[in-house]
């Protein structure tokens, strides 16, 4: 009896160490990972821990996005098939370039002139323009875009002012490795070159390259006006970024947590945008202020724009989204 009554109470102390357990998990916040290459301070870092902010606020239940800084995960690249697998990253903010390997929607957000302006970009987001595209990504790499960040518009950064299309002739222009980039800026009268970002700055001061095409805050994270100090102000591209969530990710949540994400993605990337906005003319006004850099308005954009058009519709062609740009372009 002594001997049954002591097994009575071992199973009954399991049990009760089992409801424990089974509470106590309950109780853990659900985690999402999410990457960077850049450190705290960055508009990326600052946005994702807005983010998760927010996601928390929206489910009501405490949500954990641990957020890898400084490359710990490696590089954009790395974090779009890293999603696309649904393992280690679960959402991100990434160039539409860096999704090229899952997508060929994507890499035409990066495209110069694919925007006339900043303020056509804003009345593309708020109206809604971009969601067929962002269906299409979805469809294409099984990442969800959540968000749309970005709004810094790049230049020309050069160790010579350009004020028109004389005088852009011959520049020896560093360009990202997308064929799409040296094609337009060939035609433009440039002579482009693919060079690593890390070599940027020693292929300018060696004469390699004359410089590169970049916005503002990046200039001075770089510390390019160093050697590249003349600004042409062509804003050839406004700067698009994705906030996107693996789709296999998503899927493992409950139905009220992907509520949640969805809302908070839409409200990190108007956050995202207002620091761009903000920072981008900003850093503009730091540099001259401080003499390290001259701007210059570039007097013939039209003619950049015109040289342009029949490339960036070819692309969009070969990315089967001639009617998603057509109409992303219409907007007024």
């Amino acid at each position: 009896m002594k001997v049954l009554l002591m097994r009575r109470s071992f199973i009954t102390a399991m049990a009760a160490l089992a409801v424990g357990a089974t509470a106590a998990a309950a109780q853990q916040p659900i985690v999402m990972h999410a990457a960077t290459q850049f450190n705290d301070d960055h508009d990326y870092n600052r946005t994702l821990k807005f983010f998760g902010e927010q996601v928390s606020k929206h489910y009501g239940k405490p949500v954990q996005v641990v957020i890898h800084g400084n490359s710990e995960l490696g590089v954009e690249r790395d974090y779009a098939k890293f999603m696309n697998q649904g393992i280690s990253v679960d959402v991100s903010i990434l160039a539409g370039s860096n999704m090229s390997n899952f997508t060929k929607a994507g890499p035409v957000l990066d495209v110069p002139f694919v925007f006339r302006d900043r303020d056509h970009w804003n009345k593309v987001i708020a109206t809604g323009g971009m969601k067929p595209l962002y269906d299409l990504i979805e469809k294409q790499s099984g990442m969800i875009v959540i968000g749309t960040c970005g709004g810094s518009t790049r230049h020309l950064i050069a160790t010579k002012a350009m004020t028109n299309m004389k005088e852009l002739a011959g520049y020896k222009i560093r360009v990202i490795g997308a064929p799409i980039q040296s094609k337009i800026f060939a035609a433009l009268g440039a002579k482009p070159s693919v060079i690593a970002y890390n070599e940027v700055y020693n292929a300018i001061q060696s004469g390699v390259i004359e410089g590169l095409e970049n916005e503002a805050p990046a200039v001075i994270n770089s510390k390019f006006y160093e050697v590249a100090p003349e600004i042409s102000l062509t804003a050839h591209v406004v700067v698009t970024r994705l906030l996107v969530v693996s789709g296999k990710s998503m899927k493992k949540f409950p139905k009220e947590l992907q509520a949640a994400i969805l809302k908070a993605g839409e409200e990190a990337g108007k956050f995202n945008r207002d620091i761009q906005a903000k920072e981008d003319q900003g850093a503009l006004d730091q540099m001259v202020k401080a003499k390290q850099a001259r701007t210059h308005v570039f007097t013939e954009r039209d003619k950049l724009l015109e040289i342009s058009k029949p490339i960036v519709a070819e692309f969009a062609k070969e990315a089967g989204i001639e009617k998603i740009l057509a109409d992303m372009q219409a907007v007024k």
